[in-house]
């Protein structure tokens, strides 16, 4: 293992999923991006540990409500809505086509219709509310596991589906991913699921089956649909498997 490879890998992953400026030296060839895929975890975790900074900083001033429409507008910004705009694409998509050719058509266009702009309405204000109703340690940490592990599952796409398109954005990045850059992506974005400031680390346990029953069922749709994935895919699932653990969190501590 090369030292200074993998720190270009990481901010080859910071600089392809985040809008934060990447040094000069660093540079950039598109074969780093399927090795950076494993440092995709750690970009996550640190755009939650930014979500739950600015939320927690704007619960000193403002009601928990706009705290947490803060904190989303802080990461909404520092991802250029990199992974909404694969949940809206892949809802206008799967929503208004049947033929695989017709649903990558759609999926290809920048345009967003009905379905994913209803669609996202609809995921953005999941987020909110229920982040909103959380205790602000439990909000605060779920932040920060939610876009860590979510990315974990979605990444996990890379290890066991095939991209269908010729060429695209994603190509770069959907070569097979392999067990041990998997494993070593899971180690960092799976923990903070469980960690201790967590009030019941049971929680953590039955999130992790959520997710693994949730990216079961996503797998199997997207094959269905069009055979495998495309890098809109992998958008749609880290926005589902995020809600997951929002909504799962929350379910947890109203029983």
């Amino acid at each position: 293992m090369n030292p200074l490879m993998e720190v270009r890998y990481f901010f080859t992953a910071l600089g392809y999923f985040t809008r934060v400026p990447v040094p000069r030296w660093v540079g950039f060839e598109p074969a780093w991006l399927n090795a950076a895929a494993r440092y995709f975890p750690l970009v996550g975790l640190l755009i939650g540990a930014l979500a739950a900074l600015v939320y927690l900083g704007a619960l000193r001033v403002f009601p928990a409500g706009v705290a947490v429409l803060l904190s989303m507008a802080a990461t909404l910004l520092v991802t250029g809505a990199f992974h909404e705009d694969g949940l809206a694409d892949c809802l206008d998509a799967f929503g208004g086509a049947y033929r695989k050719e017709d649903v990558l058509r759609i999926m290809h266009d920048s345009r967003i219709g009905a379905f994913g702009a209803i669609g996202l309405v609809v995921a953005l204000a999941l987020k909110w509310q229920t982040l909103a109703s959380l205790p602000p340690l439990r909000a605060a940490t779920l932040m920060i596991a939610g876009h860590a592990a979510s990315r974990v599952f979605a990444i996990s796409y890379l290890a066991s589906l095939d991209y269908v398109r010729p060429e695209g954005k994603a190509k770069p990045v959907a070569q097979r991913l392999g067990v041990l850059a998997l494993a070593f992506a899971a180690v960092i974005g799976l923990p903070w699921l469980v960690w201790p400031a967590w009030p019941d680390w049971r929680a953590g346990v039955a999130t992790l089956a959520v997710l693994g029953a949730l990216r079961f069922a996503l797998a199997r749709y997207f094959v269905r649909r069009i055979g495998g994935y495309t890098g809109d895919c992998l958008g749609f699932a880290q926005q589902i498997f995020e809600i997951a653990i929002y909504l799962t969190g929350l379910a947890w501590i109203s029983f």
